[in-house]
């Protein structure tokens, strides 16, 4: 009897935070007409210092989180969840009353966003931006693409979903991603996790995911950071952002990394071959962008 007892009292907590999460998204949805859309995204790039930024970003008195308080840093509307509609993406953030009061209290602009890494990635998500907030700010992170291949396979490896080796997954990036593209661009509604979990490679080629970001928004719209900027002054960067987003400046006591991956280095056979294999992409990128991105694939 008292195990059934033991049994009952551990699923009622449960039952509890079920009903309380589905009342609050409830709600969020019911007050969506309330709730403006944001004002600048965290577009990419993966493994490039989106978790740590939008950390920074959150703690700034004129920027709220996500609603309900369980997101994180992103509703992940525009690739996997584009089928729940505008409703369900407005739910996420603050109200109007909720912004005046902020502004009110701290005496400067709220400014609203999220930050997600796939948005850069996903070959439908920038039309999707543009045709819902066409004046929203971007904000971009680019990380050398070969830390940032690397990095990529290890929170895989992390995660319990990559079974294969560095050398290994990238061998078996093309087989596994086959189609998943053109499938994510004939099924609006589809979501690919292999087309997330996999893309090591291809993920580095950024020029060619920025070009529709590129062709829809004004350039004076997006901000292009080098991550290696992000690590190396964390401070510099982030007062960077806070100018680029109109904001005041605030100080921060400290800017620790969130979601850091130590590991051993990369092989140098391995780190060769992508360096050579990134070289003419990242030279294309800068010439587009007008950046120095000084990473060691450059040629002096």
């Amino acid at each position: 009897m008292s195990s059934i007892r033991d049994r009952v009292k551990q699923l009622v907590p449960t039952q509890v935070t079920n009903r309380v999460r589905e009342s609050l998204v409830d709600y969020g949805v019911r007050t969506s007409d309330r709730r403006p859309l944001p004002d600048f995204l965290i577009i990419g790039t993966k493994r490039g210092g989106t978790t740590s930024l939008w950390n920074y970003l959150i703690q700034h008195p004129l920027v709220p989180r996500l609603f309900p308080a369980w997101n994180t840093k992103s509703s992940h509307y525009f690739e996997e969840h584009w089928r729940r509609g505008e409703a369900w993406y407005r739910s996420h953030f603050p109200t109007v009353r909720q912004r005046e009061t902020l502004e009110s209290r701290h005496g400067g602009p709220v400014r609203v966003g999220e930050a997600a890494p796939l948005y850069m990635f996903h070959p439908l998500a920038a039309e999707r931006v543009a045709g819902l907030m066409p004046t929203v700010k971007l904000i971009v992170l680019l990380r050398d693409p070969v830390e940032r291949a690397y990095s990529h396979w290890k929170e895989r490896r992390t995660n319990g979903v990559e079974p294969l080796d560095f050398a290994a997954a990238l061998a078996a990036e093309p087989e596994r991603t086959a189609g998943e593209r053109e499938r994510l661009i004939a099924e609006p509604e589809y979501f690919s996790e292999p087309y997330d979990w996999y893309t090591y490679r291809a993920r580095g080629r950024y020029l060619e995911h920025l070009e529709p970001w590129l062709e829809r928004f004004d350039r004076s719209q997006l901000l292009f950071l080098p991550s290696e900027d992000l690590y190396g002054d964390a401070r510099a960067t982030y007062r960077r952002t806070l100018d680029f987003l109109g904001l005041p400046a605030f100080d921060l006591p400290d800017f620790k990394v969130y979601n850091d991956r130590r590991s051993a280095p990369l092989e140098a056979d391995l780190r060769a071959e992508l360096t050579e294999y990134y070289r003419p992409h990242n030279e294309a990128l800068r010439q587009r962008l007008g950046m120095s991105l000084d990473w060691p694939d450059r040629v002096a």
